[in-house]
């Protein structure tokens, strides 16, 4: 599996910004062929972890979000958004549906959301460091490209 092409990206952990990774990784995605709804599941799971990313890593300041991407040669795509906010105590903890450590209104299915889109989902944070959620992708493909 050889990467085919990579991209980086770094924005302020402000939510207007979510609208933009979203769009950014949509668009480097599309050289793929993605269909609808194989590019609608990856932008729904970037949401969710840019989200994540400005609430949860940076409740208190602005930081810094930082998306790199990647395509393989065998039409995956690797997604890794990453920030330097406050981390995770309990990663597994905070995969649970409907668990958050939010004071305001949030559902707590970021995580949910993320794995019921994507192929993989792995996170790994280290506490007072960040956070690192990576998404893959297979975009699905059949002889000479075709869907």
């Amino acid at each position: 599996m050889n990467t085919i092409n990579s991209m980086k990206l770094s924005f302020l952990s402000k939510s207007v910004n979510e609208s933009f990774a979203r769009s950014a990784v949509a668009a480097f995605l599309l050289p793929l062929d993605p269909t609808v709804a194989e590019l609608a599941d990856v932008k729904t799971a970037v949401s969710e972890a840019v989200t994540n990313a400005i609430v949860h890593g940076y409740p208190d300041t602005l930081g810094v979000v930082s998306i790199e991407a990647k395509l393989t040669d065998s039409g995956k795509a690797v997604i890794k958004i990453r920030d330097k906010g406050v981390g995770i105590a309990d990663i597994k903890q905070a995969m649970e549906p409907l668990y958050t450590t939010s004071s305001d209104e949030r559902a707590g299915l970021g995580f949910a959301v993320m794995q019921s889109f994507m192929d993989n989902v792995r996170v790994r944070s280290t506490v007072g460091k960040g956070t690192v959620v990576t998404l893959e992708k297979n975009i699905i493909r059949t002889a000479y490209g075709q869907k």
